[in-house]
């Protein structure tokens, strides 16, 4: 029961974010009517800007949210593939970093495929670019994130430790 446990702590998070991804893919999330909340939040914002200048804000929006998805698709796809041994925290390890990348490339292949029987949405290799792209980053900041801590953690070990003072050391 724990292994299975285990297995749903560290798989879940992954498949409820590709599902969660999935569903964007559709038509509800498509440009022409997300670009109905984000456009008239743009004009609210800067009513002075030109129609062109809201449609182009419109798409980076857009392409972040791409970027970002994967991204965050990609760390715990990682997180899952590096499962903590007990009492032992998650080391970053580039195999499982590369791994964790392919899967990733592939669920945006997978996602652009899709796209392209959805109405209004069509596939495109630059998504699945800018996905990868996402995934990547993620996952380099997962690295950095690790190499930090454990830069920190051998500088913690290697530094002697100050004495604290304490009345006997004052007496002497």
């Amino acid at each position: 029961m724990g292994r299975v446990r285990d297995w749903l702590k560290a798989w879940l998070p992954v498949v409820f974010w590709m599902a969660l991804i999935f569903t964007a893919s559709g038509d509800p999330a498509s440009s022409q009517r997300t670009s109905r909340i984000i456009a008239p939040v743009v004009r609210w914002l800067f009513p002075e800007w030109s129609e062109d200048q809201v449609v182009l804000v419109v798409l980076v929006v857009r392409k972040i949210a791409h970027f970002v998805e994967y991204a965050v698709l990609a760390w715990l796809v990682w997180r899952a593939l590096e499962k903590p041994r007990r009492g032992l925290p998650r080391v970053w390890k580039w195999r499982t970093g590369a791994v964790a990348w392919v899967i990733v490339v592939g669920y945006a292949m997978m996602d652009e495929f899709h796209q392209t029987f959805v109405p209004n949405r069509q596939g495109s290799p630059w998504d699945v670019l800018l996905d990868a792209l996402g995934g990547l980053c993620g996952l380099l900041a997962v690295w950095g994130w690790h190499s930090l801590r454990h830069r920190r953690a051998l500088r913690d070990r290697l530094s002697p430790k100050p004495k604290v003072l304490t009345e006997s050391v004052l007496r002497d």
